[in-house]
């Protein structure tokens, strides 16, 4: 679990959206994380107290005078490895920012001398309102993580930026708070999903894959500090928190647009299933049946791992991947020789479109890491650690 061990104070103030705060809890500790909860007053008048001692089994503290020793404000400031204000309503914000320590979560703030991650959740007059932009402007100049709210229906209403963010980008920005920074400055474009070859306007030839190998390298890198592209064919998952998404279809597009940012990458993580083949011709009309068995004559698609090896700079890393049947080990040396890649991360096909993922770190000295089985963010952190942890 990607978060296994890690101590999370989540912080809930006075908005509606305090109630989603009870799965953001879940959440983290389904990741593994030890979670704790502290409450503005107003808080309570939306989700009480019960509910969070419920989903944590521990103490939920909104004023110096619920704990044991007066004391607990900085105690459990220490205790967290990430701080998470979520939802952070737009007085909880006012306060922080000017340093008013009025109750116990935001003597917590003041007391926890990290980047603290606010989630903000308001109206949206509220949201963009002179004082609140400054005072945003202001936490995130001290080093603070701001999850800028989404856009959408609101609870009075009204239309417009202000809903709480998603608990999946919540958590994401969690996890950039908490992990070492391997890959600071440094820009990595990553590929994912299954590229799809269309021959009339709605069949096309594909593959099995998610995505969801390549979306969690692409979210992990970020977390460890990098600047990070996702070229991505069509999935069903949602984009990643702190990620540029470059949008392609065919394998063609994807070429185009993966040589064009090439030049700028530090580190190229190829991780797309990309279909080796597409059909000779399109039919702008839907092919019919017929008593006659149809015919789809293909023809190569571009190498774009290949091309990647052979246009690289010379201090690029090149990371590809290898799914194979039979002769793993033996087939992934082989194509990482050929495409002239640093590493090659070799899996056996069972690991598409599974929520986990196992196989072997490749690299260019022949020397093997062994990937145990664990959920595929896991796996992209234990992949990227053991590439790049000096």
């Amino acid at each position: 679990m990607i978060l296994k061990s890690k101590k999370v104070l989540v912080g809930v103030t006075g908005s509606i959206a305090a109630y989603k705060s009870c799965e953001l809890v879940r959440s983290l500790q389904k990741k593994g994380a030890q979670v704790r909860v502290c409450m503005t007053p107003s808080a309570k008048e939306f989700v009480g107290e019960l509910t969070f001692r419920a989903l944590t089994e521990d103490d939920v503290l909104s004023s110096w005078k619920d704990g044991k020793t007066g004391l607990e404000h900085i105690s459990w400031a220490r205790w967290a490895d990430s701080f998470v204000i979520a939802p952070a309503s737009a007085n909880t914000i006012a306060k922080t920012a000017s340093g008013i320590a009025d109750n116990f979560l935001t003597s917590v703030a003041l007391a926890y001398g990290k980047p603290i991650v606010f989630a903000p959740a308001m109206n949206t007059k509220m949201y963009t309102s002179n004082q609140t932009r400054q005072n945003i402007d202001k936490l995130k100049k001290w080093g603070n993580i701001i999850v800028n709210p989404e856009e959408g229906e609101l609870a009075c209403g009204e239309e417009g930026e202000g809903k709480l963010a998603s608990v999946e980008d919540i958590i994401t920005a969690v996890m950039y708070s908490i992990f070492p920074k391997y890959l600071k400055n440094k820009k990595v474009l990553v590929t994912a999903g299954a590229t799809r070859e269309f021959f009339d306007p709605i069949r096309y030839i594909s593959n099995a894959s998610s995505g969801q190998m390549g979306y969690s390298l692409a979210k992990i890198a970020y977390t460890l500090g990098a600047d990070v592209i996702l070229v991505t064919a069509p999935t069903c998952l949602k984009k990643p928190y702190g990620v540029k998404v470059i949008d392609v279809v065919s394998a063609e597009e994807m070429y185009r647009v993966v040589i064009e940012n090439l030049p700028e990458a530090d580190i190229v993580i190829m991780n797309a299933a990309v279909a080796d083949f597409k059909p000779e011709s399109y039919s702008t009309q839907k092919l019919k049946k017929s008593k006659e068995n149809p015919v789809v004559n293909l023809k190569p698609n571009p190498d774009i791992l290949k091309a990647v090896g052979e246009k690289r700079k010379k201090d690029q890393i090149i990371i590809g991947f290898a799914a194979e049947s039979e002769n793993i080990i033996e087939n992934a040396r082989g194509k990482l020789k050929s495409k002239n890649l640093d590493y090659i991360i070799a899996n056996k096909l069972d690991v598409f479109s599974k929520d986990t993922h196992r196989g072997w770190i490749i690299d260019k000295n022949g020397n093997i890491t062994e990937i145990p089985e664990m959920d595929k963010e896991s796996s992209a952190f234990f992949i990227l650690e053991k590439i790049f942890k000096r």
